[in-house]
């Protein structure tokens, strides 16, 4: 779970876990506005795990400042990233109630093409520090800090998801005057979407003809003027009807590999239904 809201407008509603299920099941990812005592103490009682971003306050740039341990991680094939350190070390807030863990992220700002975070405003005549963008992550993962920063960075496109679910699925205007009417457009919504997600997972993503080296997640309204609405008519030959598409040159082949991966096609999961049909 992603949130941006303010701690104070969501209290009545802190995540509390139902079952123990929930409590192995559900991270808790939220800006720097949720890292007071209060919430935090509030996810340990429950012992919902949590990676949160820190406001970068006098406190934390000394202790970033002072962290050691600084190490680039690598890339896929062993080199390690240009511009990018990281740390893990205790910390505690004035305002906490005891010492947590806290990943440290500096990007340095010559050699990273859009460095994240912040300059440090206590050090920013430093010659050295001054070249560096910090940010940092309290959490209570024990995993290592190059598993929680990309864990973190995972909750960056929720904007994005929310964006699409509003703007191309009118997931913000589908309330009716009955209950059951709205539970229905509800339903009907979450279908679509987890269509057009199996869609882009099963078959764009697995297309063997690809435009870039990058994977783009292209939106409702993307695909629509990309790939479903195309003009086209129906001709017959042979008594068998053909559908015609007009298509250019450069994507008939990239419609060609979405034909055949969708003949071969498999669900990964096979449904029985509850009734008999």
């Amino acid at each position: 779970m992603a949130t941006a809201a303010p701690p104070k407008t969501v209290r009545p509603s802190w995540p509390t876990p139902c079952t123990d299920w929930a409590i192995n099941t559900f991270l808790w990812r939220a800006d720097s506005g949720f890292g007071d005592s209060a919430f935090l103490d509030h996810l340990d009682q429950q012992q919902l795990h949590h990676v949160i971003a820190l406001c970068e306050n006098p406190p934390l740039q000394r202790a970033l400042v002072s962290a050691d341990g600084w190490w680039a991680p690598q890339e896929e094939h062993g080199k390690p990233v240009e511009g990018l350190e990281l740390t893990r070390f205790r910390y505690q807030a004035p305002s906490w109630s005891r010492p947590r863990w806290v990943v440290g992220i500096r990007q340095h700002i010559e050699q990273r093409a859009a460095p994240k975070g912040k300059t440090l405003n206590l050090f920013a005549d430093d010659p050295v520090i001054g070249k560096w963008r910090f940010s940092a992550l309290v959490t209570d993962l024990d995993l290592p800090a190059e598993t929680i920063w990309r864990i973190y960075r995972g909750r960056a496109d929720c904007e994005n998801r929310i964006k699409e679910l509003k703007y191309d699925f009118a997931a913000d205007s589908f309330n009716m005057k009955d209950f059951w009417a709205t539970e229905a457009a509800l339903n009907t919504v979450m279908l679509a979407y987890n269509l057009m997600s199996l869609l882009r997972q099963a078959l764009l993503k697995t297309s063997t003809v690809k435009h870039s080296t990058t994977t783009v997640q292209h939106t409702l309204q993307t695909l629509r003027y990309k790939l479903f609405a195309k003009a086209g008519y129906i001709t017959t030959e042979s008594r068998k009807p053909i559908l015609n598409l007009a298509m250019a040159m450069q994507q008939r082949a990239w419609m060609h590999s979405l034909w055949d991966a969708a003949k071969t096609f498999d669900l990964p999961a096979k449904f029985t239904p509850d009734y008999s049909p």
